[in-house]
């Protein structure tokens, strides 16, 4: 049996296939646009509806796949009737104006029920909803049901429409995680009635054809992508897990810190994983910041000029996108006018120096699991085990964590096993002062006073 995994992504979206022994047969890429509409930023769903489709047909046709799974980034909530949607969906990088945000913000529920901060732009894609019902209350109530991401291109590929929990659960003030139940946001505005029924992330929803495909395909529910990770490394029993999901965002989930250690102010907050079970996460927009810092170097960076940033003292300090544990803080490069080289390792040593700091707040001193793109090459996962030498580090085998959970998850909801490769060890950098390089850089963001609340953390 084989799986192709759609893994929408917010810069990139890409098709996977998955044969039982966990290894990746073929893949297609692309990049998902957004045009100005309505006053809004949207997706251009057509375009991404038929690569998509274009890329399951083949996939079908090439390698006999049987079931279709879709992993998809967060934030992100589409309105539909019976056939189409009622509305463009929403960019989440969009804040809405100033008179509409101080009426809906007013709405959100307290961060003790959600567990979700109140964060910018639709990072918590409730406050979109809000914002979309005061402008085009037609659409909503024009809508029969308010799917997540995932689950509207499970549905749009032939799925019926269904809820799924990890994607609910991710900050979008829709959901109370003690209660295990929508938050009192959804009832307040009348929203209940327009939420399909619970399926678990995997589960068979329906069969579409592809193509000239004589015999249907299954349609497996969707799954949010960082907590598709979570599961791809979980399920493999490698005992206590952090798990760093690399992309867009980095993501830190850490299950076993305390709910009372999470801080609102700095983007921590709870995601669910596919069983309903919170999970206490840490993120920031790091491959956003990273492109920013290195002027958008593409590929390897050499590690002389990770050693030149070190021994020249220039840094990154936050923070270069929205949201984040440090927010509102311009980020500026400290130190002399670095060459392009340097500019890159300045970036990759930010994202490892704010994911050290990630994991002192999340309370990580379990195994640490570094997974994604930004891995790339294992330079990452070396950084950090060299900041941690006291922690225990692996990465994954391929940078794909978020689409290898997404396939477990479909070959487990038919009875079949999913052979994974296991996560290998990571062999620590040995680059000069790099420890002296990160109290430099706490010492300046401190003195900004954002560190100062930093948890002891794992040495």
């Amino acid at each position: 049996m084989n799986v192709a995994v759609l893994d929408f992504g917010k810069t990139n979206s890409k098709l996977f296939v998955f044969g039982q022994d966990g290894r990746i047969l073929d893949e297609r890429r692309t990049q998902p646009k957004w045009a100005r509409q309505g006053g809004f930023s949207v997706l251009d769903e057509a375009a991404l509806h038929n690569w998509a489709f274009g890329a399951v047909a083949d996939a079908v046709e090439n390698h006999g796949v049987e079931g279709v799974m879709v992993s998809g980034h967060g934030c992100t909530f589409a309105l539909v009737d019976d056939k189409a949607l009622t509305h463009p969906i929403l960019d989440y990088e969009q804040e809405p104006p100033a008179e509409i945000a101080a009426r809906i913000d007013r709405r959100i529920p307290d961060f003790g029920e959600t567990f979700s901060p109140r964060l910018p732009l639709g990072f918590n894609y409730g406050r979109h909803m809000l914002w979309l019902q005061e402008v085009d209350p037609d659409a909503f109530a024009a809508a029969k049901w308010i799917l997540g991401y995932p689950q509207y291109w499970s549905w749009r590929l032939g799925g019926r429409p269904v809820c799924e929990v990890s994607y609910l659960g991710c900050h979008s003030h829709l959901w109370a995680p003690r209660k295990r139940d929508f938050s009192s946001l959804v009832d307040a505005e009348g929203w209940r009635g327009q939420m399909p029924a619970f399926e678990r992330a995997g589960a068979v929803i329906g069969e579409q054809r592809f193509g000239g495909a004589g015999r249907p395909v299954a349609i497996h529910n969707g799954v949010h992508d960082s907590n598709a990770a979570l599961h791809a490394y979980r399920r493999q029993e490698l005992g206590p897990l952090t798990v760093v999901s690399t992309g867009t965002w980095v993501v830190v989930l850490n299950p076993d810190c305390p709910l009372e250690a999470l801080d609102r102010e700095r983007d921590m907050l709870v995601n669910v994983d596919v069983d309903g079970g919170p999970v206490p996460t840490i993120r920031f927009m790091g491959g956003r910041e990273f492109a920013a810092i290195s002027d958008g170097w593409q590929g390897p960076i050499p590690h002389r000029s990770i050693q030149q940033a070190i021994d020249a003292g220039l840094m990154a300090l936050p923070s270069f996108a929205a949201g984040g544990p440090m927010p509102d803080r311009p980020g500026r490069l400290a130190g002399r006018t670095p060459d392009a080289g340097e500019r890159a390792a300045v970036a990759l040593l930010y994202v490892a120096l704010m994911i050290d700091l990630c994991l002192d707040l999340i309370h990580s001193d379990n195994t640490v699991i570094v997974d994604g793109g930004l891995n790339t090459g294992g330079l990452l996962a070396g950084l950090l085990a060299q900041l941690r030498p006291g922690q225990g580090f692996l990465q994954g085998a391929s940078l794909e964590g978020s689409a290898t959970g997404a396939a477990a998850l479909a070959f487990e909801s038919v009875g079949r096993d999913f052979a994974a490769e296991p996560p290998e060890p990571v062999q620590a950098t040995r680059f000069g002062g790099l420890a002296g390089y990160r109290d430099a850089w706490r010492d300046l963001i401190a003195g900004h006073g954002a560190a100062a609340k930093a948890a002891g953390g794992a040495r």
